[in-house]
């Protein structure tokens, strides 16, 4: 018996075969198999510093992680353990995919703050945290290749999810006042005459994320005008709603409109983000595909997690705790603003929230956060830079700052420190002066992407604007 022809290695010429290419030992040798939506997936801004931001001599001005010490642990301890104790063969087992029925209709009761008073439990589809229903929503409605319009700068949580749908994100302008409703027009005008299909408006439009500004009462008439007359649907992530220092909460989009708005709503927040719970409510249609969506995804979202927030609403003085929470981040806010307008040189300038997480930084004209991000590093001080915010690589020049986690004495501290990492490279900047600086920290450039971008249809791996 004739002993069997070895295989030719890889990459040898073999005659009647297309040569196979020679795959370098260090790549990953299933990078042929992945879809093309996998192709522009990268680690956000964000979770790209956990790793720095954990080190206890950092002062971290970059995650958005509420303040859950304010929460009456003990009592939320005792309730959880209740629960698990006396309600086991309910809170451990399988749910409905929509939601436990009770944790609805306490969902439509937060919802009637914003002015929501026509909510029907039966519209409300409770999801992983908001993060989980805006994805479910882009599934919903979004093939590849489709428009996203969504405010510049925009969360970067949600530009992941649209990358991951292959949607094209268009970004819209913002001023101190929110959504311009006049470039949001010009938008809508600009993809009908490239015969571009929009899906839909993303809009934050209460204490944004990262910009921190919160859209006027006269605009959310005009962005609803335009809405109507384009047949545009909208969106609205609403997490930081409640948390206005300054004001009752405003009238919510989706209390003006229950067929053109599908509304995103969250408990991280206002209770706990690690139980991860957040809700849609969205038209009956619509719920019904946001439920064969999450069952094709997850099932159900977890029992034990919703009957927690059901019980925490029930028995707990969730109202007053929110009032805790907004003196908390309005001592936090103030802490951060003093400290900038006291600290940071000439030319710096930054947006004055009244309510919600952040302050959105524009360094001094030449600056690059994202370069200037290592300097910050060492000097123990960390933030978000701009460009993570951006689909198109726009950004450069800013920077988040959040103030919701660390106490007023850190802030203060981190931002003396950020101040002379600024002062440091303004300096920089004036020894080289007419010298890009930014070429002596890194090898190569990437070309000015256009304003409308696709980047998971693209065949780029790696970093990307």
């Amino acid at each position: 018996m004739p002993s069997p022809t070895p295989d030719p290695p890889v990459g040898a010429a073999v005659p009647g075969q297309v040569p196979v290419p020679a795959r370098h030992p260090r790549l990953d040798p299933l990078a042929d198999r992945y879809a093309a939506r996998t192709h522009g997936m990268k680690s956000s801004e964000i979770r790209a510093l956990f790793s720095v931001v954990s080190r206890p001599e950092v002062v971290s001005l970059a995650g958005g992680m509420p303040a859950v010490t304010a929460l009456p642990l003990d009592a939320v301890g005792s309730m959880i353990g209740e629960l698990v104790s006396g309600m086991g063969a309910q809170t451990l087992q399988y749910g409905s995919g929509q939601g436990d029925p009770r944790l609805r209709e306490r969902i439509c009761d937060v919802m009637a703050l914003e002015g929501i008073t026509d909510a029907s439990p039966s519209e409300v589809v409770v999801t992983v945290g908001s993060q989980q229903g805006l994805d479910l929503v882009t599934r919903v409605f979004v093939d590849p290749g489709d428009v996203i319009l969504a405010e510049a700068p925009s969360y970067v949580g949600a530009l992941g999810v649209f990358q991951a749908a292959q949607a094209r994100v268009q970004h819209v302008l913002m001023d101190d006042e929110g959504l311009v409703p006049e470039a949001l027009e010009d938008a809508l005008i600009e993809c009908r005459a490239r015969g571009d299909k929009v899906k839909f408006l993303y809009t934050i439009p209460n204490f944004h994320n990262p910009a921190g500004i919160t859209l006027t009462e006269e605009r959310r008439g005009k962005v609803m005008e335009i809405a109507d007359r384009y047949d545009l649907l909208v969106v609205e992530d609403n997490p930081y709603g409640l948390l206005g220092f300054d004001r009752e909460p405003m009238r919510a989009l989706r209390a003006r409109d229950a067929e053109r708005v599908i509304y995103l709503g969250s408990f991280s927040k206002t209770f706990s983000p690690g139980l991860r719970v957040g809700w849609v409510l969205a038209p009956l249609a619509v719920r019904e595909k946001l439920v064969l969506a999450t069952e094709a995804q997850v099932l159900c979202p977890p029992s034990l997690t919703q009957y927690a927030v059901a019980r925490y609403l029930d028995t707990q003085p969730w109202q007053q705790q929110i009032k805790t929470f907004i003196e908390l981040y309005r001592e936090r806010r103030d802490a951060c603003l003093d400290s900038l307008s006291a600290l940071m040189p000439p030319g710096t300038t930054w947006t004055k929230p009244d309510g919600g997480f952040y302050v959105w930084l524009k360094l001094p004209r030449g600056l690059d956060a994202k370069l200037m991000q290592p300097r910050a590093v060492s000097a123990h001080v960390a933030y978000v830079p701009g460009i993570g915010f951006y689909a198109d690589g726009q950004g450069k020049e800013y920077m988040r700052l959040s103030y919701c986690y660390p106490e007023p004495d850190q802030i203060r501290e981190g931002v003396r420190r950020l101040a002379r990492v600024v002062e440091a490279e303004l300096d920089l900047h004036s020894t080289f002066d007419g010298v890009d600086t930014g070429t002596f920290r890194r090898v190569g450039s990437t070309p000015a992407s256009p304003s409308l971008v696709g980047p998971a249809s693209t065949d780029q791996i790696g970093d990307q604007p």
